[in-house]
């Protein structure tokens, strides 16, 4: 199927909106202003080029955007075509359009569009020419269309969100606690079109439906579709082949009796694909080749597969009496979760490209073995989902509805875009669960309204029929947090649910919202760090850099999405009152202020991760919030929008080693030492405990732990007085690693553990601050 690009060079032009409906022959291109624009692209960054914006990450920068937000946009493109081929069908296709759309091609308008979430692709067979052609697109304001329905009572949204109910764009779009407002417009995924053939697979489905490590054995269910001008069909065959590193394991011809049809392959001899740590993730070349009388291979499908079976075992309520489960099963094998969630890469969408390779890369390094797509987010690339392929890294993708409450009047078109994506996505072995929303069930009590969120047609019916319908081997979670039926039978009490959101008061870090969780699972989790002093002086204007209280500009940061919003200007203080549980003061100067925010937030997700590991298996998976910011802000996430990293940074990537050694908190005075061993091999090894500053040594054992399993390895006497303590390990194969324990009671001199880190081997690359 051939193509012809249409990225590059277009001409933008805009106004003010004061119509809805236009007609193109009456527009007059010199009432408006006109930029040169770059496609993909985003309306802000052309008029950044142009000199009209200026950079919008900077002081207040952002709220200049306020006046375009009712602005409509013009984009236009003169390019040259060939002739299809005789027969050819030619669509027009948009892989991302923000986001209310009217496309003409040669004046005649082609097709309209009001989903940024999803592609667009459009018949525009009989309006394309031979040689020179124009098109035009038109974007609406989508804040302007949100403001024309009354929303119901029974909705719900942020206080700046309620305009996006009803129009499909990402729902941080609007302003979130982690990105700004940036009511965004623009062609911001490749634009282009394609020739069809008249004979042509529509649909090729592969999923495994059975496996057998131990045989290296395998059920691969196929099932087909295509399209084609043809009457005679009776001849034509289905040709499935699957290969791997230039070898074919299977081959097999069917027989065509009809446009659609299936088959059950049995396969032998077959490498199975297991997430990070698990084992290898094995990937096939997979193809269908369409043949007719003569064998000629009319059409082709093509992706790569990975064969392996996965479940979610959960139940709908958990209690200390009744434990519960909520546990991802990988070809049989319970496997305990470690990762983050995938947040916004960009702001701007078209800029998303650029960082999903260096993203994804920091997964790796961090050993992540699963990765939640938040529903706040636009869906991810193929790129995306072709490394967490490669790299064994699970993803959980979340539908892209979150904390709002939205219109049954969506439904239409949400069932057209669930459709899109599941289709999509759906071949990737990576992805083991699609769930139909961010923290929607908890917005149900959010409200105050007393509904149930079981009520809520959108998740327990829409996107649970759309993935039983195309995707029915791969499970599906209504909401994260889940509350079921039986959870409401019992007073609604959330922390009966199985998988949980930790966020509560985000006090103190041990403190109960965290130790007295029933959760299994927990999908977020997360606690402030401020980012480097660098990356402050960046996003900020000198006089705004210090200090933090009574700052416009460190509230712009935190993230105000607008200025008399104030319901996000609690998350500069908190970080300091986080800071206060760890030391003894909070700092009066910026550089000490940066530090110490960093090890308060390195070690609160240091404990988070080792507790749920510690607990391995009444505890299966944590997913903690979150990796790196898709915008200069103050947040919870460990990698700031520069790719600088805090301390935290560290902590995490030695506390999800597949093997690991960590000390309890103490019961009967006493802190076991405890290795996890998260391999389907036996580890073993030698592992001790030395403080820091008197390099005594307070353990010593080596340890063995089954496949997949924990020990118990030894214990240390609790102490009061506050130290610093080593603990070493070393693999039989002569592997050597580095965790830590904060020992003795808080709260801690800051000048003390700035001593201390010089013990703890960090990187140059991670925060600065404390080495001055």
């Amino acid at each position: 199927m051939s193509k012809v690009d249409l990225n590059g060079e277009w001409q933008l032009s805009y106004r003010p909106q004061h119509q809805r409906e236009v007609s193109l022959d009456r527009v007059d291109w010199n009432e408006m202003s006109t930029v040169p624009a770059l496609v993909p692209g985003n309306v802000e960054l052309d008029l950044m080029r142009a000199g009209i914006l200026p950079d919008l990450s900077v002081g207040n920068n952002i709220y200049l955007l306020r006046e375009y937000e009712t602005c409509e946009w013009w984009y236009r493109k003169r390019f040259t075509a060939p002739a299809p081929p005789e027969g050819h069908t030619v669509q027009l296709v948009f892989e991302g359009l923000d986001c209310l759309a009217q496309i003409w091609l040669n004046g005649v308008l082609v097709g309209e569009t009001a989903n940024m979430l999803i592609p667009h692709r459009l018949d525009v067979t009989s309006a394309l020419r031979a040689g020179e052609n124009e098109l035009v697109v038109r974007l609406r304001s989508a804040v302007l269309e949100g403001r024309e329905r009354v929303p119901d009572p029974i909705e719900s949204a942020l206080p700046c969100g309620f305009e996006s109910l009803a129009v499909r764009k990402a729902p941080h779009c609007y302003g979130w606690d982690i990105m700004p407002r940036l009511v965004s417009a623009g062609i911001w995924r490749d634009v282009y079109l394609q020739f069809l053939p008249p004979t042509r697979w529509r649909s090729v489905y592969w999923a495994t439906t059975a496996v057998d490590p131990p045989r290296r054995s395998a059920v691969l269910f196929v099932d087909w579709d295509f399209l084609t001008d043809q009457h005679a069909i009776d001849e034509w065959q289905v040709r499935l082949r699957l290969s791997r590193q230039g070898h074919t394991v299977h081959e097999s011809v069917h027989p065509v009796f009809h446009t659609h049809g299936r088959a059950r392959l049995h396969l032998q001899g077959v490498d199975l694909w297991y997430p990070r740590g698990y084992g290898e993730p094995a990937l096939y070349e997979a193809s269908a080749e369409l043949l007719d009388g003569q064998g000629n291979a009319l059409d082709t499908h093509r992706c790569r597969l990975g064969i392996r079976t996965v479940e979610l075992r959960r139940t709908d309520i958990t209690t200390s009496e009744q434990p519960g489960e909520f546990v991802f099963v990988v070809n049989g094998e319970k496997v305990f979760a470690k990762g983050t969630n995938w947040v916004p890469l960009d702001a701007l969408h078209s800029r998303d490209r650029e960082h999903v390779q260096p993203t994804v890369q920091m997964l790796v390094d961090l050993n992540c073995n699963m990765v939640r797509c938040w529903g706040g987010n636009v869906y991810e690339s193929e790129e995306f989902f072709d490394l967490c392929d490669e790299h064994g890294i699970m993803v959980w993708q979340d539908f892209a509805l979150a904390c709002a409450i939205y219109p049954d009047e969506i439904i239409p078109a949400l069932r057209v875009e669930a459709e899109e994506v599941v289709r999509r996505l759906r071949h990737h072995p990576c992805l083991v669960l699609w769930c139909g929303n961010n923290e929607i069930d908890h917005t149900y009590f959010w409200t105050g309204m007393g509904v149930d969120p079981n009520t809520d047609k959108i998740s327990r019916q829409v996107l649970a029929e759309v993935v039983r319908r195309l995707d029915p081997f791969r499970p599906y979670l209504p909401s994260s947090p889940y509350v079921s039926e039986e959870v409401m039978r019992r007073g609604g009490d959330t922390n009966l649910t199985p998988e949980q959101h930790l966020w509560g008061p985000r006090d103190d870090f041990k403190g109960p919202t965290y130790t007295r969780s029933l959760a299994h699972f927990v999908s977020e989790i997360g606690y402030h760090g401020c980012p480097d002093r660098r990356t402050l002086e960046q996003m900020m204007e000198p006089e705004y850099l210090w200090p933090w209280q009574d700052n416009e500009q460190w509230l712009t940061h935190a993230t105000r999405p607008l200025p008399r919003m104030t319901d996000f200007n609690y998350r500069i203080p908190l970080m300091a009152k986080q800071i206060a549980v760890l030391f003894d003061a909070v700092p009066d100067n910026l550089d000490d202020f940066i530090l110490a925010s960093q090890i308060s937030q390195a070690e609160a997700l240091k404990f988070f991760i080792e507790r749920w590991r510690q607990r391995k298996w009444r505890t299966t998976g944590i997913l903690w919030w979150n990796l790196r910011d898709g915008w200069p802000i103050i947040s919870d996430a460990i990698v700031d929008y520069y790719y600088r990293k805090k301390l935290a940074y560290v902590y995490v990537q030695r506390v999800q080693t597949d093997v690991c050694a960590m000390l309890s908190e103490p019961e009967a005075g006493l802190h076991s030492l405890i290795v996890v061993n998260d391999t389907l091999q036996p580890a073993r090894g030698w592992v001790e405990v030395v403080d820091a500053e008197s390099e005594q040594l307070l353990l010593a054992a080596s340890y063995q732990v089954e496949p997949n399993g924990r020990a118990v390895v030894g214990a240390i006497p609790q102490t009061q007085q506050p130290a610093l303590w080593l603990i070493q390990w070393r693999e039989e194969e002569g592997r050597e690693y580095l965790n830590h324990y904060l020992a003795g009671n808080r709260p801690f001199r800051l000048q003390q553990y700035r001593e201390w880190l010089r013990f703890l081997q960090i990187p140059e690359d991670i925060g600065s601050v404390w080495r001055r």
